[in-house]
């Protein structure tokens, strides 16, 4: 298990402090500014009127100072609220799976609820790059009010909505609020872990969905039997604010109590009101969020939203998105580059290797895991046969698997100090998984090797998602977590997105031929109703000419997707390959941490 570290920070004075560097480190080391002189460790007492070594803006200052005062007693119970602030959010996602069909069924306009579910995930992807500048430049607990807030109100105008555009505006309110939460809950982990311990500490954070996978469903099976999909969003109006309050309360307070200890932690601006709007205009580059957040999300809508247009990438207002992106993440560059005097990003981040890898591994995956999970759900049933039920164990081996191998994972982390060779020995796995899905997701497959390919990619996937967290955080100062988290978590937005506009363009433009050319000659005139519906797809028996013709087109359909996923996912060696290996016994934390 984990320890907790009680060892007080040493003062160091500033002609035996490390100096920072923005060179990348050398294989195998950490940068010099994270490694304090390991036989002065403990050896001294805390100077408790300041503390000469807090660094950053003043949201990092604060939660260094908080490390540095708090008692063991208020790390366990912060734990203990971040576990049910995670089961809540992991919860919901799980609930409104079951609740968005029925939701779209109330509304009968599924075109422009696809619209909203495709804009809500990109901006809720997108955001947490100003949610880390937030949390950097005023506090944690300030960000953590703020997304609450979003998230609160997405669900109580869920509640209430009377048409599909209030609906639609929810949802982009709670995906920023929810995504929000989640990210700064990550963020807390890192700020009161060692690296070491971190995997396991994370892989704690996710076992909420162990429960949450089962219960979720359930939950929304027994609300729309009963008080309806409305009531179900209204618990959740209740139930999200009411465990956030104590997070805050113990961050507030904490905070307050490392500012008594240590006022070096507070630091007074003097600054009249028109200065201060000039100084976070500044300090947040607000032209450079501007550019990145418009320039991404102008790039990615239109890879999901071509799929629905009827000109497709012909349409005028696609190309003109796709155009006005890319301009913007030009110009974003040049601004970052000459003019911003406080760049959003650290430009030697941008250019680390271990950092660029991590983010293009975590885009490349979300690509194959869309491509070859989508629809995958509706290829159990149709193609072999499964129940709802059946076909949701089978489809949620990855959510169970990842959390638990997750723990191994965190083990071996901890255990070795490493983490590039788990890395180096799950993307080839990984590659191997989506290739085995080629032969065997056609029909007449045996069940247990469509199984098998799950347990495989489950390994493989999972690991690597521990392993790029690590590799990123590791790479990154203590200052500069919450933006490397946000950048891998816009990648990941932005992989996800992409394998949506992928799946869904080889999905339509290759079933409705397929079906052409397995249907019998009577049933060809029944083609575009057979691709428009499950239910229709399902009503042909089992073994007759019409229901065999349709298994025939889901696997060739399948085959090209996963062909795609595994084209995609032999991008994930050489990012692995990339990651400089460094020790993560050598990076230290300040304070009192797991």
């Amino acid at each position: 298990m984990a320890e907790i570290d009680e060892k007080k920070p040493v003062d160091v004075g500033p002609e035996s402090r490390p100096q920072k560097t923005s060179s990348p480190a050398a294989a195998d080391e950490i940068t010099p500014a994270v490694a304090p002189a390991v036989e002065a460790r403990g050896s001294l007492d805390v100077d408790e009127k300041r503390i000469p070594d807090l660094e950053g803006q003043d949201g990092v200052r604060d939660i260094e100072a908080i490390t540095q005062t708090w008692s063991k007693k208020m790390l366990i119970i912060t734990y203990v609220w971040l576990l049910v602030v995670n089961f809540v959010l992991a919860f919901e996602s799980s609930m409104s799976g079951s609740l968005i069909a029925y939701v779209t069924s109330d509304f009968q306009k599924h075109s422009l609820l696809t619209t909203a579910q495709v804009v809500a995930s990109i901006v809720g992807g997108v955001s947490r790059i100003p949610i880390a500048k937030i949390i950097d430049i005023w506090g944690r607990p300030e960000g953590f009010a703020l997304m609450t807030f979003f998230a609160t109100l997405g669900v109580v105008l869920m509640a209430v909505s009377k048409n599909v555009e209030t609906y639609a505006a929810a949802l982009v309110f709670y995906r920023v609020g929810e995504n929000g939460m989640n990210f700064i809950l990550d963020v807390l982990v890192a700020d009161t872990t060692k690296l070491r311990n971190r995997a396991l500490a994370l892989a704690v954070m996710s076992a909420p969905f162990l429960a949450t996978t089962f219960a979720g469903p359930a939950a929304a099976e027994d609300f729309l039997a009963g008080a309806g999909w409305r009531w179900a969003y209204g618990t959740l109006a209740i139930i999200i604010p009411a465990c956030a309050v104590p997070i805050l309360w113990i961050l507030l307070y904490a905070r307050k109590e490392a500012r008594k200890q240590f006022p070096a932690a507070v630091r007074d601006s003097g600054r009249a009101w028109s200065q201060t709007i000039v100084h976070y205009t500044i300090e947040f580059d607000v032209v450079g969020m501007i550019l990145i957040v418009a320039g991404f999300s102008l790039v990615i809508l239109p890879l999901t939203l071509a799929t629905y247009q009827t000109d497709k990438w012909r349409s005028a207002a696609i190309v003109t998105m796709i155009v006005l992106g890319g301009c913007s993440l030009v110009a974003f560059c040049i601004w970052e580059k000459y003019f911003a005097k406080v760049t959003l990003v650290s430009f030697h981040l941008l250019w680390d290797r271990t950092v660029m890898g991590a983010c293009i591994m975590s885009g490349v995956m979300f690509v194959a895991s869309r491509c070859w999970s989508s629809y995958f759900q509706s290829h159990l049933q149709v193609v072999f046969g499964l129940s709802i039920k059946d076909a949701g164990w089978i489809g949620n081996i990855y959510n169970l698997g990842s959390c638990s191998w997750s723990f191994a994972v965190g083990y071996m982390i901890r255990v070795t100090n490493r983490y590039k060779w788990l890395a180096l020995i799950a993307s080839p796995l990984l590659v191997m998984s989506a290739g085995l899905m080629i032969k065997y997701r056609m029909p007449g497959t045996p069940l247990g090797l469509v199984a098998m390919c799950q347990v495989l990619e489950t390994i493989g996937a999972s690991t690597l998602v521990v392993t790029e967290r690590i590799a990123i955080m590791a790479a990154a100062e203590h200052e500069n977590v919450a933006m490397v988290l946000a950048l891998l978590s816009m990648f990941t937005s932005v992989g996800d997105t992409i394998g949506l506009g992928v799946s869904g363009g080889i999905w339509t433009n290759s079933i409705p031929g397929l079906l052409q050319k397995y249907l019998p000659e009577g049933l060809k005139n029944q083609a575009s109703k057979i691709f428009g519906s499950l239910v229709v797809q399902l009503s042909y028996p089992w073994g007759t000419p019409g229901r065999v013709a349709i298994q025939e087109a889901y696997g060739e359909g399948m085959q090209r997707m996963c062909i795609a996923a595994c084209a995609v996912l032999s991008l994930t060696i050489p990012c692995a390959m990339a990651w400089r290996n460094l020790n993560v016994r050598d990076k230290q934390m300040k304070g009192r941490v797991v």
